[in-house]
């Protein structure tokens, strides 16, 4: 049974960082693409993808310039790294995977039915 896990998530201060690991058990992560996706009040964003094949990745117009999205091949994670945070990032952040070869940004437009596993979310907590 494959399933996906998120970490690292927590409390910071406004301008502080985070960084948040996903990882699969049951398969790996480097034959999918994954994306974050974060969920408030306003619904749940997709924040940043990374493509399983071009290696392209894609970031949300509120988070492009501050996050950097990875993947650690050694460890077959995907990593969130957070930097400058601000209160308006707070949220429950999800992992989740999809068997798809295409475009990071095509991929975080996907129906979020379509993606075939979700993490349990990880809470991020950011005061000012």
């Amino acid at each position: 049974q494959v399933k996906v896990v998120e970490s690292g998530g927590g409390s910071a201060l406004a301008g502080g960082s985070l960084r948040l690991s996903c990882v699969a058990s049951g398969t790996f992560l480097n034959y999918f693409a994954v994306g974050w996706f974060r969920q408030t009040g306003a619904g749940r964003e997709g924040v940043s993808c990374i493509s399983s094949n071009d290696g392209s990745t894609y970031y949300s117009d509120s988070v492009k310039g501050r996050f950097t999205i990875s993947r650690d091949n050694a460890k077959f994670t995907v990593d969130l790294q957070m930097d400058s945070l601000n209160p308006e990032d707070t949220g429950v952040y999800y992992c989740a995977a999809v068997a798809r070869v295409g475009e990071a940004r095509d991929i975080c437009r996907m129906n979020k039915d379509d993606f075939h596993y979700w993490g349990q979310g990880t809470q991020v907590t950011v005061s000012s």
